[in-house]
């Protein structure tokens, strides 16, 4: 008789991107953001639909779970709470007794709390199932266990955990441990957020556009950065000066004397960046890159034996940070990078904690190639009957395909003919990068392939490119450089023979490259490289574009509107196409043509999506 399957839920959240995971036998079989389900960006609420359909998708409950983990251990976050306010009292009360309102509300019952959450999808106790790992280690789990090393150096930054904002872990066939961390509020992600709410944007969601603000501009405030607000050390360890920052005392990021220091007040929100904004993103850009960089040779340096890095924390979606490192010859010699990054990516974290350091199960044989995240391919997918049935109801008027080659065929000429196409393919992507199953695509050689990706479905320009998917085999042929992005986490500069002299259109764009619509002002492009044993589809469709075309590269950006979550399902797919201008929606099997819809739905899903 066989032995019945162990199964780990790993949940994250109550602060920021809720998801949950599931391993069977320590192999992930689902993982998905609450977002994906709720429709509401970051949802932070209880996964209870990422769960749901987790449990679904392995086909049990949550009886059959042995174990349910938390990412984070709420008091160690109180430590930090008491701490926090000791060193900077009597500044800072209400703050203080707001957040310890907060965690006595919610964190200080978070076993009773997950207990009452849990038993929506189980009537019987789960409280013997639950742990709790560190935040921390929920983060370098997730980067070194799925990864393809069987020993590791992991390195985790982010904004905070509990008590750290940045740790060190060795990641080995007997344990994962950590062995140093820099404390709260000395942060670099931190830092980075208190400089992308200065020039305008959201902090804890609009870091992404710093980055891109970054490649306009010249790094001119540089050396004011580090004469003022931080001291790097020889091996990349730091401290923040706290007279310029106040998210340690009233829950803002920056005061008057960080606004003296750079010339002003922050820009309002909403309100066009200028040339000074572009500068300080450059600056804090190439900061944050100096001192990662400094960390990753001193760890190098101080580790020989071992020349795998992983990363995880959110500052590992931070691109140029990241090519750099992988390229860096005083670094180390191979770099995985946790695709889920951020808070979401706790959720398998923490399930693999339960897995290795709870139940002390060894790691799986390995070869330094292929990863465990199933090349981030992780939640739902619908039969090509599932869809046409949601099709039907909804009155869409689509065309079956028969072949998979007439499939591609018909997407690959509408796109050589410029046409922005809506890709739902296969299992939903687990993170925030659309990496070929819930994707918008485009001809990245028409000059107006980014106003219209931008224009048609998100009502907006976007002064950051579209990505640049491309065929692996493909990619040294286009870019400096031979190192893979099967995540679209790194970034590369393309080749000189497909750059062009500047060419000033008249919207004002500027045309730099035989490819303007994922080439940045800097001339690099974020890379998405595709292999067909990962996604033979989209690798076949990036082939069949390169045969009309000569060029194997397709723009992509995700299926869904600004400000939205990725689309998760049939239906939303096809709301998001009515309520664009999509040119085209290929779904499944299924073709669908705007021209060809039934005008009389029109006015309904403008409304219903809110288009402005």
């Amino acid at each position: 008789m066989s032995k019945a399957p162990v199964y780990i839920l790993g949940i994250s959240g109550l602060y920021q991107s809720s998801a949950a995971a599931l391993l069977k036998d320590g192999v992930i079989v689902a993982a998905a953001q609450e977002e994906r389900f709720t429709r509401i960006r970051y949802d932070s609420d209880f996964p209870h639909s990422s769960i749901a359909w987790c449990l679904a998708q392995a086909g049990i409950t949550l009886e059959d779970v042995t174990h349910v983990a938390f990412y984070d251990k709420p008091l160690l976050k109180f430590t930090r709470l008491l701490q926090t306010y000791k060193a900077i009292a009597p500044v800072g009360l209400r703050s203080f007794l707001k957040s310890t309102e907060d965690w006595l509300a919610e964190k200080f019952l978070q076993r009773q709390k997950l207990i009452k959450e849990l038993q929506h999808h189980h009537s019987s106790s789960t409280s013997a199932k639950i742990l709790f790992a560190q935040h921390h280690l929920s983060h370098a789990a997730s980067a070194f266990y799925p990864s393809p090393y069987s020993k590791a150096v992991v390195l985790v930054i982010d904004g905070l955990g509990e008590l750290a904002t940045t740790t060190v872990a060795i990641g080995s066939q007997e344990k994962l441990e950590i062995i140093r961390e820099i404390a709260y509020p000395h942060s670099l992600g931190l830092l980075y957020s208190a400089f992308t709410a200065y020039i305008g944007y959201k902090p804890n969601g609009d870091e992404y556009k710093l980055m891109g603000l970054a490649a306009y501009g010249e790094p001119s405030y540089d050396e004011l950065i580090r004469g003022h607000l931080i001291h790097v050390k020889p091996d990349g360890s730091f401290r923040l000066n706290m007279d310029y920052f106040d998210f340690t005392a009233e829950e803002t990021l920056t005061n008057s004397r960080f606004h003296k220091l750079f010339g002003g007040a922050p820009r309002r929100r909403g309100t066009t960046p200028t040339q000074r904004e572009m500068d300080l993103a450059a600056s804090i850009q190439k900061v944050i890159e100096d001192v990662i960089l400094r960390m990753t040779r001193a760890l190098a340096a101080e580790f020989p034996d071992i020349p795998n890095l992983c990363l995880a924390g959110e500052l590992a979606y931070n691109r140029p940070s990241n090519s750099r490192i992988s390229a860096d010859p005083q670094g180390f010699k191979n770099v995985w990078i946790q695709p889920a990054a951020d808070d979401s990516g706790g959720a398998i974290g923490a399930a693999y904690c339960a897995w290795h350091q709870h139940m002390g199960m060894p790691l799986p044989a390995k070869d330094g190639i292929t990863d465990a995240m199933h090349a981030g391919y992780l939640g739902p997918s619908f039969t090509n009957r599932q869809v046409e049935r949601a099709l039907d109801t909804l009155r869409a008027v689509y065309r079956p395909i028969k072949t998979e080659d007439e499939l591609l065929d018909h997407t690959a000429e509408a796109l050589a003919q410029g046409k922005v196409v809506g890709w739902f393919q296969g299992r939903m992507e687990f993170g925030d990068r659309a990496l070929g199953n819930r994707s918008i695509l485009g001809d990245p050689r028409n000059p107006d392939t980014q106003r219209n990706m931008g224009i048609k479905t998100r009502f907006t320009q976007s002064l950051r490119p579209s990505a640049a998917s491309i065929a692996r085999e493909r990619l040294a042929e286009w870019f400096e450089t031979d190192i893979p992005s099967p995540y679209m986490l790194l970034v590369a500069p393309l080749r000189k023979k497909h750059l062009k002299k500047n060419q000033t259109m008249p919207d004002g764009s500027i045309i730099r490259s035989q490819l303007p619509a994922i080439t940045h002002a800097d001339n690099t492009a974020r890379l998405h490289t595709v292999q067909a044993e990962s996604n033979r589809r989209f690798h076949a469709l990036l082939k069949e574009f390169e045969l009309l075309t000569q060029c194997p590269i397709l723009a992509n950006t995700p299926l869904a509107r600004a400000g939205q979550p990725i689309v998760n399902t049939p239906e939303e797919a096809f709301h998001l196409f009515m309520s664009t201008d999509l040119d085209m929606l290929v779904i499944e099997n299924n073709i669908l043509y705007k021209e060809e819809q039934n005008p009389a739905l029109l006015p309904h899903y403008q409304t219903h999506l809110n288009r402005r």
